[in-house]
């Protein structure tokens, strides 16, 4: 075994030649300097001698791709060689959210669905609960909810990914045929894209992948300029009406944002549009993802669609911030550009797919059941040091379906119906009464590992607080006004993970102020009395909910799971997921409250509630 020392800045910069392609390189975390361990790998070898056979029965396959990226992690050098190993005490996995056994995942990547079964590929370090070592991990499930684990898809194995196999999508070609397009990382720390493809179509499971000898397909040169650090995350793959296939990949230039546009007849000689698809000002976009939604109703449509039916969805995923951000519009397939609807933001000030803890997502288009789903990463509020003692970090959320709002302005998500079949322990309760400064418990229920769905009946409108004009950012607002400060329509809202006597306690609420001509929601989740440990980070979230509360009830849902919230105001037209690590309400001790700490009375209309069962994942 050979080390060499790397400097790592936002990705990784290693110094080294070239190595051949029947080594394997893992890269360990450290601070501000790390080890890159090399050892020969005889399937590695064997792969490589199989390239001549694999040409063959891609060039049959026409090809096939994918990509998305990694975000920048920090690395830990005092941690580097140290194996994860699970305590038995978990309190803070979860019961039905993704994850495996043990150890660090980040960016889910190449999510689809082949020949009925869904397919998860992610980024995963088999040797420890810190960034690095990272490999394509792949999981399968007949229902989003179970899933079984496989041996790892993609590994460093050729000059062009032989530093690192990052993010990336799936493309599924002309007659149901998957391909995959990803980030390598080659000998001269260059990101550069790259194609692999099935080894056996006729297995479901697509256990063995094959990568193509010609890559990588796309890199950066002297001529075109690229940012050779900044260059990664391909999306899914969309046919023109040229018959021409279309990739985006995320980039940059300074603080200018760019989604850079490649085009192919085959899917493996690709070429660089003269003009990017989109750019703003909001610094690196990393995990682009493009896409089209119908105008009316919920159902999904191939990424390859357009027309006078559909808006388009440009989301990328902002470096700078960690957030997903979004915008829809329209796309001239001629000119290949796409531009924001009119009154659009781009960057933090406007559209996210979550308020919270989300980063790096990524959709598919799930021709089974005709509709779109969304996947992200929920990483870890707690120290580093918390992670490695409890052996694992990071997880994923429940799978979203994902469509257009009826006003065209904005998209909307909600959990896949199959998680429903995991409920049990249903309780309910109906036209309940909360006074101003009123808690009730919901009891009967799993608290730690519940559903719950609620709605609120709000009169007396005119008495609702002024919306002051400075009072534009919605999670400040929400920092400043959490949930024990009293107003007069709210807070009202949930308890969640709370410990008795509500020492400990996320809350996810509702407040109603009155705006110009128009009264307005914010949602807030206050994670600020979470945990007794104060080594977590315990930002509160917020956002304003676009919903006509004179004429609509207010609807709340949260999935609770042990140590995550993930929360839908107003039937998923916001989102917040909470990411929390109580030490008193955990697991039997954890409670569950409707609160309403206004002046005014709030009526619970309904309230539905759920023990969750346990999924079987990995």
């Amino acid at each position: 075994m050979t080390a060499f020392s790397f400097r790592f800045s936002r990705y990784i910069s290693l110094h080294f030649h070239h190595y051949p392609a029947n080594y394997a390189f893992f890269v360990s975390p450290i601070n501000e300097s790390c080890q890159l361990l090399i050892h020969p790998n005889p399937t590695l070898q064997n792969m490589a001698n199989s390239n001549v056979a694999f040409f063959f029965f891609f060039a049959l396959l026409i090809g096939h791709g994918i990509v998305e990226l990694e975000a920048s992690h920090h690395v830990y050098k005092h941690l580097l060689g140290l194996l994860s190993s699970a305590p038995a005490n978990q309190p803070y996995r979860t019961g039905y959210h993704f994850q495996p056994p043990k150890n660090w995942i980040n960016d889910p990547n190449g999510v689809m669905i082949y020949k009925g079964v869904y397919h998860l590929f992610y980024q995963y370090n088999p040797k420890g609960a810190v960034w690095g070592n990272i490999v394509w991990a792949h999981s399968t499930s007949n229902d989003l909810v179970n899933w079984t684990p496989h041996e790892p898809a993609i590994f460093p194995s050729q000059p062009s990914d032989i530093n690192g196999c990052w993010s990336g999508s799936a493309t599924i070609l002309p007659g149901g045929k998957p391909a995959i397009l990803y980030t390598g990382i080659d000998p001269l720390n260059r990101q550069v894209q790259n194609l692999a493809i099935p080894k056996n179509l006729s297995d479901p499971y697509l256990r063995e992948w094959v990568k193509s000898t010609k890559n990588p397909l796309m890199q950066p040169t002297a001529q075109n300029q690229i940012n050779s650090s900044s260059f990664r995350d391909p999306t899914t793959a969309w046919l023109g009406p040229d018959n021409k296939w279309r990739v985006v990949i995320g980039s940059k230039v300074d603080q200018l944002g760019l989604a850079i546009l490649y085009k192919s007849k085959d899917f493996v000689n690709w070429y660089q549009s003269k003009t990017p698809l989109h750019s703003a000002n909001t610094g690196m976009w990393e995990c682009p993802d493009f896409y089209p939604v119908p105008i009316h109703g919920q159902s999904g449509v191939d990424t390859s669609l357009n027309g006078p039916y559909v808006k388009h969805v440009l989301k990328v995923s902002l470096d700078n911030t960690r957030h997903d951000c979004y915008t829809i519009g329209s796309y001239d397939n001629v000119k290949d550009v796409y531009k924001p609807d009119e009154g659009s933001v781009e960057g933090d000030s406007g559209l996210r797919y979550d308020y919270g803890k989300y980063y790096a997502s990524k959709t598919f288009f799930d021709d089974f059941k005709n509709r779109r789903i969304l996947t992200g990463w929920i990483n870890e509020s707690s120290s580093v040091a918390d992670d490695i003692k409890k052996g694992w970090s990071g997880v994923h959320a429940i799978p979203r379906k994902i469509w257009l709002a009826r006003s065209g302005k904005q998209l909307v998500q909600w959990p896949v119906t199959e998680i429903e079949k995991l409920r049990t322990n249903h309780i309910s309760l109906a036209n309940k009464l909360l006074k101003g400064g009123s808690v009730i418990e919901i009891s009967g229920v799993t608290a730690a590992q519940a559903d719950v769905e609620v709605s609120f009946e709000i009169k007396d409108f005119e008495k609702a607080e002024v919306l002051e004009p400075s009072w534009t950012n919605p999670q400040l607002l929400c920092s400043r006004k959490g949930a024990l400060v009293k107003g007069r329509l709210g807070p009202f809202g949930l308890l969640v993970l709370a410990s008795e006597g509500l020492k400990e306690r996320t809350a996810v609420f509702f407040r109603i102020f009155k705006g110009h001509n128009k009264y307005m929601v914010l949602m807030c989740g206050d994670q600020s009395r979470s945990s007794l440990n104060q080594d977590n980070d315990m930002t509160t979230y917020g956002a304003f909910l676009d919903v006509d509360i004179r004429h609509h009830k207010l609807s709340l849902r949260s999935l609770i799971d042990h140590s995550i919230v993930e929360s839908f105001g107003g039937g998923g037209k916001v989102c917040i997921t909470s990411r929390v690590y109580p030490t008193l309400a955990i697991n039997k001790a954890a409670r569950l409250y409707a609160f309403n700490y206004g002046s005014q009375s709030i009526k619970i209309s309904k309230l539905n509630a759920w023990s969750m069962k346990t999924a079987k994942i990995n």
